[in-house]
């Protein structure tokens, strides 16, 4: 329980930038009200919607079935996946760097099972599809990011009087994130507390509360002071706008918490899941539930590791690929959080750190490709690179440590 806690903790510290990195880095919000926010969505989406993945790490990598003879070595080769992936990312974040916690685990439970069950225990299916989503997700999150700004820049950022513009904008906006989060949340998203609607319900659901916060929205964009006025230049006006999108940034920063804490859980409590049970059952069971108490110590590890060491990555993501601006804040978090958080109702776990990145590098391409610091990219990926090998062999050798003194 206690490597658990540590791996939660560990994936909070390197993650955060992914859920808060750009709200930060456009100075939207301060770091520690952006801690705050993020870390009540990541516990309720790590909560309430994380059970899903999470039976993908546990036993869709896998086939547990090759260890119905000996359940303890099953429990060793997760305890050995915990705690390799926790020391990486702890190192990794010591150092600054955002790696992929998805990367860490799926590799380290993957090493695991090559090197003690063999080539035929590997759900090689399922390890493909996982891959694809590697490549699959920066280049969405990129795509949804570059088209959406292109949309912003076009229907608000390049018209005369663009504050005005956003005014009109942002109740449509408010409308698609309330509904797509709420959709994510009713739809199958509240088995443990018996809640999950069917589709249609969940979508009237969703369009209802969408509807109300775009109403709230409007009225909040068309009374605040600060915005009102008549605007005496054109700098003026997009300082104005900008303010705008800073609040809707409130919003997205609260979505790509969620989404995160949703498909990112999986990694700290996945292997927790199958040492849980063979603990209580002492065999390997090819299907158990997940404990409400496993997901809420999974999200609160996240929270607190996210609160007290996440600041190390914060500026990599938020400061160094490009320059982020409240409306490019948006829409870079809004298109990293919809791909992730409809992977994570799929049950796949995709790298949210691939995906941020990705949605900020769409959005600095479609100012101009000399905005972004390849650079940094460079390093980025090499660290995505040597993420797999790295948690596989360090997961090797602490199962092989393990069993020399057990066994």
């Amino acid at each position: 329980m206690i490597v658990g806690f540590y791996s939660a903790w560990s994936i909070g510290a390197n993650d955060v930038a992914n859920s808060m990195g750009t709200v930060v880095g456009s100075k939207a919000l301060s770091l520690k009200r952006a801690v705050i926010i993020a870390g009540v969505f990541e516990f309720c989406g790590a909560v309430f919607v994380g059970s899903s993945v999470t039976n993908t790490v546990r036993k869709g990598i896998i086939d547990i079935a090759y260890f119905t003879n000996t359940p303890e070595l099953l429990a060793y080769g997760m305890f050995s996946a915990l705690l390799s992936t926790a020391i990486f990312l702890h190192v990794a974040t010591f150092y600054g760097m955002p790696v992929s916690t998805t990367h860490s685990i799926v590799g380290s439970v993957f090493g695991f099972g090559l090197v003690t069950a063999g080539v035929g225990s590997v759900h090689w299916g399922k390890m493909l599809s996982i891959a694809a989503t590697w490549f699959f997700s920066p280049l969405f999150g990129g795509l949804i990011g570059f088209i959406l700004f292109i949309i912003i820049r076009r229907l608000v950022l390049s018209r005369e009087h663009p504050f005005a513009a956003v005014i009109k904008v942002a109740p449509y906006l408010v409308f698609t994130l309330f509904t797509m989060l709420v959709l994510a949340v009713f739809y199958k998203g509240l088995k443990n507390l018996h809640l999950d609607l069917s589709f249609p319900r969940a979508l009237l659901c969703a369009v209802i509360v969408g509807a109300v916060a775009a109403l709230i929205s409007r009225i909040i964009f068309l009374k605040r002071k600060d915005i009102e006025g008549t605007t005496v230049s054109l700098q003026d006006e997009y300082k104005k706008t900008e303010k705008v999108f800073a609040v809707l940034q409130l919003f997205t920063c609260s979505y790509i918490a969620f989404a995160h804490g949703a498909n990112d859980v999986a990694n700290a409590i996945g292997p927790l899941a199958a040492i849980f049970s063979i603990v209580q059952s002492g065999s390997v069971e090819m299907k158990v539930g997940v404990p409400m108490w496993i997901l809420v110590l999974g999200g609160a590890g996240i929270v607190l590791g996210l609160g007290t060491y996440g600041y190390k990555v914060t500026e990599t993501i938020g400061k160094k690929i490009t320059e982020i601006t409240p409306s490019r804040g948006f829409c870079a978090e809004f298109s990293a959080a919809t791909t992730v958080l409809l992977c994570s109702k799929m049950g796949i776990p995709i790298s949210t750190t691939h995906t941020i990145v990705g949605a900020v590098i769409g959005v600095g391409y479609a100012r101009g490709i000399a905005t972004i610091d390849f650079g940094i990219i460079k390093n980025i990926v090499a660290s995505w690179i040597l993420t797999i090998p790295i948690a596989a062999f360090a997961t090797v050798v602490f199962y092989k440590i393990l069993t020399m003194i057990f066994v």
